[in-house]
């Protein structure tokens, strides 16, 4: 049964704050049958208050998850964190924007971005900042979205590990040090554009269990004006391409405030390879991965033994 400790509540009334409920400590469980440690859309709770998980949101540095009445007219929401200063914490006038499914696409703090002046670690940049492109151009940061993660097993599940990409993994040396991206961020290898989640092979390219990831860590991306290849860790890498919608990170105001809206980013005129199926043979051979019909032989004997267990 997962558990979310809390020590504000606020509540809202057709998306407007009628209450907040500073030094009010309690913890939301999970009571859902299947659960687990996760909570699912759907899934209901068994605080004083029960109610049905719609979503999560950030508010001051801090994670709040919303429970809803579930009645279709009149919806009551209510919205628990455990916030650092719960007598001076300022709650929204309304209900935020929610995440219902928190994963990005960027990279993890810390991560060297080259620059005309040298690499730089990607929270220093900021807008109208120039960064290097792999054919050597000089483009300005349009936005650095930041998304900092709560590591709590209530609003985090294992889709969320990061990849680590092993220095010299790519081959050619490259990346030049340890490379933590997420999964659905795309490196450019081979003339391709492949998700890191598509590369791991559990040795030189890994899933990073949450485990071993801090209690708070923080994403971060870098938007330019298209679709750029970069470089992260000397290894030629994408920008922020809008296939995760810019609402996911705690700064999207700063960006409508700047741009008045959001805009669509063409993607570059690379294939992009977003499952390990697509990979072609060589490239699966390079990371040691089986052949496609060895893989294919081994799914089918699971499947097969799945189904005499039944």
């Amino acid at each position: 049964m997962a558990g979310f400790d809390y020590n504000v509540i606020i509540q809202f009334r057709n998306d407007q704050n009628i209450g907040s409920f500073p030094n009010n400590l309690g913890t939301i469980n999970n009571v859902t049958s299947g659960g687990g440690d996760v909570f699912q859309i759907g899934d209901v709770s068994d605080d004083q208050w029960s109610g049905i998980f719609i979503g999560t949101f950030e508010q001051d540095g801090a994670s709040f998850i919303v429970l809803s009445d579930g009645d279709p007219f009149f919806p009551t929401y209510q919205a628990y964190g455990m916030v650092a200063d719960p007598d001076n914490f300022v709650a929204p006038d309304f209900l935020p924007t929610l995440s219902t499914d928190p994963f990005t696409v960027c990279f993890l703090k810390g991560t060297r971005i080259a620059t005309p002046e040298g690499e730089r670690a990607v929270e220093s940049l900021a807008i109208g900042d120039l960064i290097l492109t792999t054919d050597g151009r000089a483009v300005p940061v349009k936005w650095v979205g930041r998304q900092r993660i709560r590591n709590h097993p209530v609003l985090v599940s294992p889709r969320m590990e990061p990849v680590c990409i092993s220095a010299g993994a790519l081959g050619d040396g490259l990346p030049h040090s340890d490379l933590f991206v997420t999964a659905a961020h795309g490196m450019i290898w081979e003339g391709l554009l492949v998700n890191a989640g598509a590369l791991v092979n559990g040795t030189t390219i890994r899933f990073v269990p949450l485990s071993e990831m801090p209690e708070v860590f923080t994403w971060y991306h870098i938007e330019t004006e298209g679709h750029e290849e970069i470089l992260a860790h000397g290894a030629p890498t994408e920008t922020f391409v809008d296939y995760v919608g810019r609402s996911h990170f705690d700064n999207h105001q700063e960006y409508l405030d700047l741009y008045g809206a959001e805009r669509i980013i063409p993607e570059m005129k690379r294939p992009r390879v977003s499952s390990q199926r697509m990979l072609p043979e060589p490239l699966r051979a390079r990371l040691g991965l089986p052949a496609h019909g060895a893989e294919i032989a081994v799914e089918a004997e699971a499947l097969m033994q799945r189904l005499r267990a039944a």
